[in-house]
């Protein structure tokens, strides 16, 4: 069963996704995953978007954890109803709503925001049935609506080539756990995170 890792509802049971196309994300790599986010000094007051969301998770986890409000973007129907109910979970724990749910194909939220929004953390775990350019046509989406300082995680198979990075969005590290690698890219003028993994390190 997932979890609430830490934080406001650290330990709190999550809704699961079962019978469709999602994978979650293994408790094992999300602790690593908000252990390197702590590292970096980027969740508290964050605005987080999470892509791909699943059973929202990933953005769920970042609300327990002092992210200011967090955006879940799932097309599926079954796991945007669980995203829902995970969001009701912290909402009502943090007694504000910190999490919305927009049931929406990717590309298509992408281009709705339209140089409107903002994030500082964005998560993407698709399915690994979509391809690199495909996924590469989403970060391409992506990267004009990342704050200085933003801090992109991608999740993929650990066979899988590097995603393509577009103009703008560079890579600065990735981490394999067994069957999953988990990549980390910034906006190409940031700095900050190079000096948090130089010290983490």
């Amino acid at each position: 069963m997932s979890r609430i890792v830490a934080g406001a509802a650290g330990g709190t049971p999550l809704a699961n996704v079962s019978g469709s196309l999602t994978r979650p994300t293994t408790d094992r790599v999300k602790e690593a995953l908000f252990s390197r986010l702590d590292a970096f000094n980027v969740l508290g007051g964050a605005r987080v978007l999470d892509l791909y969301a699943g059973s929202g998770a990933l953005g769920v986890e970042s609300a327990s954890r002092g992210a200011e409000a967090v955006d879940l973007v799932e097309f599926d129907a079954k796991a945007s109803a669980v995203c829902q109910r995970n969001a009701d979970l912290i909402n009502g724990v943090l007694g504000r709503k910190a999490v919305t749910v927009h049931r929406s194909k990717v590309e298509s939220f992408l281009d709705r925001a339209a140089g409107e929004a903002k994030w500082d953390v964005a998560f993407l775990d698709p399915p690994y049935p979509l391809d690199e350019p495909a996924l590469a046509s989403v970060l391409e989406k992506l990267a004009p609506h990342l704050n200085d300082g933003a801090v992109v995680v991608v999740e993929r198979s650990s066979r899988a080539a590097e995603p393509g990075w577009p103009e703008g969005l560079e890579r600065f590290a990735d981490k394999k756990y067994g069957e999953t690698r988990l990549w980390y890219a910034e906006p190409s003028s940031g700095q900050d995170v190079d000096l948090a993994l130089e010290a983490e390190d």
